[in-house]
This record gives structure tokens, sequence and C-alpha cells, in this order.
């Protein structure tokens, strides 16, 4: 199995392209889309979406992940393993997410040409050296083949909760497609927060009405949180967009204290 996450979109032949590299090399593979809607060249929100789905598909999956800022400059292209499941993308952060929770195994550099295709264009290396490096790993071949060993890879800065005596202070880092907002703040923090007695939320600067357990919890006037299915705090409305109700975009901050 390989699965593909992009920035690429569905109008142009750019993910299409990429499947055909693959089939032509591994026939047999099933290919899965996570999602090629990531807005261009976006690769906090990529890592946040790779690390939300990944440990969800079956063990020795393939991940082709192509959002490349970069794309024709001398940034490298790597390839990793984490032990279940390996990796294909270029070296610009965008599994930052992935290693925090699951730290490779092995990483190498994609070096060796034989597993690329003859030809690699400046403008479009997810086509000619990333799918393929992707569909020889779904083939069969051993991660230490394509290229040398790798330990500088890069990575980004994702913002993370800070707790603090008075409460968790964290930021919005995804909006959904249904406008819910999405912050950094885990259950965890916010259940040992909760221990001590009420709580208070608001995000952006206004006040959150209550905390839920599911959407069809909140009434049509209202904005709650919930926990959603990453186990982080969302902000969000019933059946109508967050977003649009309170104006608010990433980075909003939220602050969670004790009443």
């Amino acid at each position: 199995m390989v699965a593909l996450l992009s920035d690429f979109g569905h109008r142009d032949h750019y993910a299409g392209t990429m499947k055909g590299v693959i089939l032509g090399i591994c026939p047999d593979a099933t290919l899965v889309d996570i999602s090629h809607d990531i807005p261009p060249h976006d690769l906090q929100l990529a890592a946040l979406e790779l690390a939300a789905a990944y440990r969800f598909f079956p063990t020795g999956c393939v991940f082709l992940v192509v959002v490349d800022p970069g794309v024709g400059s001398a940034r490298r292209g790597l390839a990793a393993d984490t032990g279940d499941y390996r990796f294909v993308a270029p070296d610009n952060g965008v599994l930052t997410a992935v290693f925090q929770q699951t730290p490779p195994t092995q990483v190498v550099e994609l070096t060796e040409r034989r597993y690329a295709r003859p030809t690699v264009s400046r403008t479009f290396e997810g086509r000619d050296r990333f799918a393929p490096a992707a569909a020889w790993l779904a083939k069969g071949i051993q991660l230490s083949a394509l290229g040398r060993p790798l330990n500088d890879y890069q990575s980004i800065d994702i913002p993370v909760m800070q707790v603090g005596d008075g409460g968790i202070d964290g930021m919005v880092l995804r909006i959904d497609r249904f406008g819910n907002l999405v912050t950094n703040i885990d259950r965890k923090a916010f259940d040992r927060l909760a221990l001590d007695g009420e709580i208070e939320i608001e995000v952006g600067g206004y006040p959150v009405g209550r905390l839920v357990e599911t959407y069809a919890d909140i009434a049509d006037d209202e904005v709650c949180a919930l926990f959603g299915s990453t186990d982080h705090l969302e902000i969000a409305a019933n059946a109508a967009s967050a977003v649009e109700r309170l104006g608010i975009d990433y980075g909003a901050p939220v602050r969670v204290t004790r009443r």
C-alpha cells in the first residue's frame, strides 16, 4: 500500500501522474489518498494531517508526502523507516510531527539514481524522484538501497501547548473543512486541569460556552468546545462553521483556566 499526501489539488495532473509512475514500477500497489488539498506550501498543516492519519493504516504502508516549497533547490529528498511504516518526502520538515510521535529507526537520503526516473524535472520531483522511491519500497527493496544514511534531517517548529499552574495556553493549528477550530491542547492536559474544578475556555478572546461530547450537543446559536477524533480540543458549531461565527483563523490563541 502507498498512501499519498500533497498540496497538488485535483484540478491538475500532478497527483494522478505520481500514481501512474508508482503503478508502472509496482503494478500490485494499492494507492490511497490521504489528501491532496493541503494549502500550497503549508508544511505545518501537512505535517499535522499526516500525523493524524498514518497510525490508522496497515503495518508496512509506504507514505509518499509531497509538499515541497523548495522544489528544484538544493534541499534533499529522504526516505525513513519508523518500524511499522516507511515515508518518502522532501527533507523540509514535513515529517516532523510523525517523528515526534514515532522516532525513525533509519533515515536515508535519496541519492541512488537507479531508483529515480532517468530524467528528473526540477519542477516536478514528486513524479521523478519521490514517487519512484515510494514505488520501489512498496515493491520490496530495502530502505538502505535508496541512498546513504542521513542523520541531520530537517524539522519545523510546531507550536505546543504551555501548561502552567493557572491554566493551559495553546493555539488553533488546524481548521477542517467544516469550520471546526482544532487546537494543540490535548485531552490529558485538559483533564488534569479539570480535576480541580470547573474550567473556562477562550479562543481569540471569545469565551466558549461549554464543553460537550459531540457536535449534536451544540445548540443552533452556540459555539462550544469538544474533543475530536485526534483527542485535541476543538471549537465547533452544530452544522455550521465556528470560523465564520467567530472570525478566527490559524494561530488564534486558546486559553483554558480554572474558574
